[in-house]
């Protein structure tokens, strides 16, 4: 399911962009907002492989 990689892509990206503001203004919430973001960004990515599994069968 090509939607759900590019959802799970774009996610990762803003969550790293997050933590990279947070680290440059030294803000922990910032940090751990970002890195939340990135980590559901990661699972969407396996929920669009699983996706992908299951309709090639």
């Amino acid at each position: 399911m090509e939607s759900e990689h590019i959802k799970g892509a774009a996610n990762k990206a803003a969550g790293k962009a997050k933590q990279a503001a947070g680290d440059a203004i030294n803000n922990k919430e910032m940090q751990a907002k970002g890195k939340l973001q990135e980590m559901k960004g990661k699972a969407q990515g396996v929920v669009g492989d699983a996706k992908d599994a299951i309709e090639e069968k």
